[in-house]
């Protein structure tokens, strides 16, 4: 196993080095592996292919890193999604942002960008789960968020200049926080304008 791993790690840090030399399309297994003194069996013995090595990147990340403090567990032992780990998530991409913008750019069936969405789509419903209920519309609603999410990090990692996370993440909090209230104070007004006066 550690044999394994040591061959990963490999593998990845190659990976990790040629993304950021030129563009993902362009990297090759031959090339990975020429870049860390690997073969070509010792790679598909591990991996499906480039994209597979990527996702694994971020898994291996996630879980030594995010994932202790991404999710917190409530009484009925329910996973839920805290901020204190999408805060933990952020400030992983953000220090490793060089690798991560690439990353979230790369296209194809097996993109980052679909591991990733795919990855979080769970940790939103179970977050919603109470409010969802038996909505139809649920599927369609976490995806829009995940939808929301995933392209709010591609700006935020890919902009000139890329903000801390602790101040995008602020900004991000406090917007929501505005659009819920408006929306509060909107549903009351149209409650109010349909309210039978006899009952004001």
């Amino acid at each position: 196993m550690a044999e394994a791993n040591l061959t990963k790690n490999a593998l990845a840090g190659a990976m990790k080095e040629l993304i950021l030399e030129k563009p993902f399309e362009k990297i090759t297994v031959s090339d990975i592996c020429e870049h860390c003194g690997m073969n070509r069996k010792s790679f598909y013995y591990h991996f499906q292919d480039k994209y597979d090595l990527v996702n694994w990147i971020f898994l291996v990340g996630f879980m030594e890193e995010i994932a202790p403090d991404f999710s917190e567990a409530d009484a009925e032992g329910d996973i839920r999604l805290g901020w204190a780990g999408v805060e933990k998530l952020c400030a992983y991409f953000y220090r490793e942002k060089e690798f991560y913008k690439r990353a979230f750019q790369i296209e194809g069936q097996n993109s980052f960008r679909d591991y990733f969405h795919d990855a979080v789509f769970p940790a939103f419903y179970a977050i919603l789960a109470d409010i969802l209920q038996d909505d139809n519309y649920g599927d369609f609603f976490v995806t829009l968020l995940c939808d929301a999410m995933v392209s709010g990090l591609v700006n935020w990692l890919t902009a000139r200049e890329t903000a801390p996370p602790e101040e995008m993440l602020s900004s991000t909090r406090e917007m929501f926080i505005r659009l819920a209230r408006r929306v509060v104070e909107d549903v009351e007004a149209e409650d109010a304008e349909g309210a039978d006066p006899s009952e004001l």
